[in-house]
């Protein structure tokens, strides 16, 4: 079917040349008429990321101009993101068009002064960019085996935390769970619904350790699972378990609100009413340090705020599971470069 404007210049055409008259044009223009608003995308410049400055990218893409062209690269983008319908896009421009679309809540017509190119292609190429980080890069998020989380590292991160509470030595990371408000949906609404928080969600669990980086995340489950039901389902301890003990043959471990079980590998505050003053001080010496996890959870959504608008986030409509993925590797990639 012909585009609604082509239609439209060809009606305008047939009656200047009268070869229809004024009810017939009526009738047929009504027809055609758009079912979506006409937005003039081409009155605006196409976009040149070196146009910009630090300070424009910093804001509006979350990255300083030079450090986007090394995440395109680290990333190891195609130099051509097709999109299903075979539009073609270059990497540096995708990538943008994703940066932009998750910083802030904004709708797609409010990004077409900035990249010239009308609203479905904005859609289709942030959602292509999103799909490949996915399909890409979700493995650095379940699983332990990174160059990074090398035994030499994980004791640097057990010393690190030690240094800071006095308290556990062998630990070298913090976990917890974080509940995402979705959109109020049209099914599942009990199977989505936290109790605690009172809003619909969905959970994903995250390991935080001390540099900053979120080195484990599952999810997402439905919001009203419980903490610890997330653990059994990420398998999360078996992977604690692999890990090599430290040098004194202490086994490494994780810290954990009250919610968790306490396991060798998973230790958790002192519970209960008569616990003594030395136990008293311990909790509160562990909870300075694993504030921590807290904080990476607010960065996240401090940075990429789209992912913090319910509003937006509608299940079986929007995969909103993988926007939170792909914003947790870019918090990372932030880390890295800014820590």
């Amino acid at each position: 079917m012909p585009k609604w404007r082509t239609v439209r210049d060809h009606l305008l055409y047939a009656h200047s040349e009268s070869l229809i008259d004024d009810e017939e044009f009526i009738l047929l223009f009504d027809l055609y008429t758009a079912k979506s608003p006409d937005l003039p995308y081409w009155k605006y410049d196409e976009f040149d990321l070196d146009k910009l400055s630090d300070d424009e990218c910093i804001t509006e893409f979350r990255f300083l101009k030079g450090h986007i062209y090394i995440l395109v690269d680290a990333m190891k983008l195609p130099e051509v993101i097709k999109c299903y319908n075979g539009l073609l896009v270059d990497r540096v421009e995708a990538l943008c068009i994703f940066l932009k679309r998750f910083a802030y809540p904004c709708r797609y017509l409010d990004m077409m002064p900035r990249f010239g190119r009308p609203v479905p292609q904005l859609c289709m190429i942030s959602n292509a960019v999103m799909s490949f980080l996915y399909t890409q890069w979700n493995h650095l998020l379940s699983t332990f085996d990174q160059p990074w989380l090398t035994s030499d590292n994980i004791e640097e991160f057990c010393h690190a935390v030690f240094q800071k509470s006095g308290a556990l030595e062998n630990c070298f990371g913090f976990v917890d769970g974080t509940v995402r408000p979705i959109c109020k949906p049209g099914k599942n609404q009990r199977v989505l619904y936290n109790g605690h928080k009172k809003v619909h969600a969905i959970k994903f669990q995250s390991l935080a350790v001390p540099n900053g980086l979120v080195a484990n995340l599952f999810g997402p489950v439905e919001g009203k699972r419980h903490d610890s039901a997330m653990l059994a389902q990420s398998d999360l301890y078996n992977k604690l378990q692999q890990l090599d003990p430290l040098p004194n043959e202490n086994p490494v471990c994780i810290y954990g609100d009250p919610a968790y079980p306490h396991r060798p590998q998973l230790q958790c505050p002192f519970k209960g009413a008569r616990i003594t003053p030395e136990q008293q001080e311990w909790n509160k010496a562990m909870s300075s340090v694993r504030v921590s996890v807290e904080w990476i959870f607010g960065d996240i959504v401090n940075y990429f705020k789209f992912i913090d608008f319910k509003k937006n986030l509608k299940i079986q409509l929007s995969a909103v599971g993988k926007m939170y993925i792909c914003c947790t590797l870019l918090h990372n990639a932030r880390c890295c470069f800014y820590g």
